[in-house]
């Protein structure tokens, strides 16, 4: 990397944290910190749900499988569409439709208080070292580019990060989200014309390919594990906690299933463009072996782009992965402050759950950090952590997830299906394969994680409608959560300035970052019609969103005149 490189790093990590520190005064309330305002549009939160799921794993990971397989890789990410169609068409608006806070709020308005305190010890417990394991690999990045100390990498990203959560809330982490997209979004298709006319285009690229490149299943990758890749994704999309924010922060139920919509429609379009590059680089450079394939990304990154839109790659794909952190982050302190600290002290006002609120955020944040620090340190925890996660993801949203559409299931219902899944996930993941040498498939095991709860959920709805009548109809749990008039009035008219104001925002953090192109076509080689044709459409697109909050603005204070 040169100079160039950093100072772009530089200048976007300060774009990226001015937009997140410009909401401090915008988290006036629970709902606008957690919530945004409950008004954000569909657009801005569907693309924060893209980021939110994507990672570093995306260029590593996802990029070793498209460099050493080809097209499976593709397939695998696109099947993340049907996910995403599955909950616009059925759990979305379900979820907006019970007007909570939390998932935790959900449940302890569905199921009661006891089952909400295991389901939050649990999702608590988990989320940090999931976050932790997310923060790692960021860092690694930092640190194998840059030479920066790794521990320092952590302290660095994990306190940026902290700091624009605690300050700007839900509103901070979309408008990063969606910086980060468009940064992210612009570079790979700056790459992708770049490697084709380095591998010296499409049909030499076809024609060189390895046998079978092209298949859209192999011996590893099978049907059965898509179609349990489908399920998976649907349940874990679905019902994640930090995802769940999407669905509920838009304005109302059609504007949640745009979210799961323009989810799908992304995964739908965006493998062909993120997976092509690695895949072009086993043409180039056929050698990688092992952990080597790992880096096939950044090697055609390296391979192609210009001094200072390396930086810029890099700083993208650096916040990208802490875009899963910051989005854990928030819904972490929202828990802890709706779910843990408001129950206990009842008489706490606003202002209070403002400060508990931030300071939440910092707590976890820095048992962030502390896992972090440790990964080094215990070798696989990433791995287990990640494995953990496969073999829960059912067993841990799941049967909130049922719970929407089910009238019978109680408390204790969904707790023992929880509690048998979880046990017999863990046994086959790490007790069998040690007393009987017997260990599941990858595929067998994410249909052992997926199917399994639902299998449970269905007996025991089928054995408690035999046994007895509707427990709590959905509609009455639903109109238990519902606001008053005035308070519906005071919450849209709020939502509705956060709106705007974060439209603004995004607007001149668009224009920072097109200019931000720009500046880099004029020092570039052969990028330079590439840098300089999507910089202009940046900043024309961040001209159009600050004339639309403009807009927005003055019909509001004309509306207001009028009355």
């Amino acid at each position: 990397m040169e100079l160039l490189d950093f100072l772009t790093i530089g200048v976007f990590t300060g774009i990226i944290l001015i937009a997140g520190l410009s909401f401090g005064n915008q988290g006036a309330d629970m709902k606008s910190f957690f919530a945004a305002g409950g008004a954000v549009p569909w657009s801005i939160s569907g693309l924060s749900l893209f980021m939110s799921f994507f990672s570093a794993g995306t260029f590593v990971v996802w990029g070793s499988i498209a460099y050493e397989w080809g097209w499976v890789a593709i397939t695998i990410q696109m099947a993340m569409c049907i996910s995403g169609f599955l909950i616009g068409m059925f759990l979305a608006a379900r979820w907006k439709r019970t007007n909570a806070l939390t998932v935790a709020a959900y449940l302890t308005q569905r199921f009661g208080k006891n089952t909400q305190r295991y389901y939050t010890f649990l999702f608590l417990v988990l989320s940090l070292g999931y976050t932790g394991a997310f923060l790692y690999p960021v860092a690694k990045i930092l640190n194998v580019v840059t030479g920066f100390n790794i521990y320092y990498s952590i302290l660095l990203l994990g306190g940026l990060i902290m700091v624009y959560t605690a300050v700007g809330g839900l509103w901070a982490v979309v408008v990063t989200d969606v910086l980060q997209f468009v940064v992210l979004t612009a570079a790979v298709l700056i790459v992708l014309p770049l490697s084709l006319e380095t591998v010296g285009g499409w049909g030499r690229f076809v024609q060189e390919a390895p046998e079978k490149f092209f298949h859209l299943f192999n011996d590893t990758y099978t049907p059965g594990f898509i179609l349990a890749f489908i399920g998976y994704n649907t349940i874990f999309i679905g019902g994640n906690w930090a995802y769940v924010q999407r669905y509920t922060a838009v304005k109302d139920e059609a504007a949640a299933r745009k979210v799961g919509f323009l989810f799908g429609g992304l995964y739908l379009i965006s493998p062909l463009i993120w997976m092509l590059p690695p895949m072009i680089y086993r043409v180039i450079n056929p050698g990688l072996t092992g952990l080597e394939t790992e880096g096939a990304y950044l090697m055609m990154c390296m391979n192609v782009l210009p001094a200072g839109m390396l930086g810029l790659m890099l700083g993208g794909m650096i916040f990208a992965t802490a875009s899963s952190v910051n989005t854990s982050l928030n819904l972490a302190a929202a828990v802890l402050t709706n779910d843990v600290y408001r129950p206990l002290f009842p008489a706490a006002g606003n202002r209070r759950l403002m400060q508990v609120a931030r300071v939440a955020t910092l707590l976890f944040g820095l048992g962030t950090i502390g896992v972090a620090f440790m990964v080094p340190m215990a070798g696989g925890i990433v791995e287990v952590v990640l494995s953990i996660g496969a073999i829960t993801g059912g067993a841990l949203y799941a049967p909130a997830i049922w719970g929407l559409f089910s009238k019978k299931l109680a408390g204790r219902h969904i707790l023992f299906v929880t509690g048998i899944s979880l046990l017999i996930n863990v046994y086959f993941k790490f007790i069998s394969p040690g007393l009987f040498s017997f260990s599941l498939d990858r595929s067998s095991e994410m249909l052992v994680g997926v199917f399994l709860p639902l299998l449970l959920l269905g007996l025991v709805e089928t054995y408690v409608r035999q046994r007895r009548s509707s427990l709590l109809p959905v509609a009455e749990v639903v109109q238990e959560s519902m606001l008053t008039a005035e308070q519906a009035a005071l919450s849209a008219a709020s939502g509705e300035r956060q709106n705007t104001y974060g439209i603004q925002v995004l607007g001149w953090a668009f224009m920072s970052m097109g200019l931000l192109f720009v500046s880099l076509g004029m020092l570039a080689g052969s990028a330079r019609f590439y840098l300089f044709f999507l910089g202009v459409l940046i900043v024309l697109l961040g001209v159009g969103l600050v004339r639309l909050s403009k807009k927005r603005r003055e019909a509001k204070n004309q509306l207001v005149v009028k009355k």
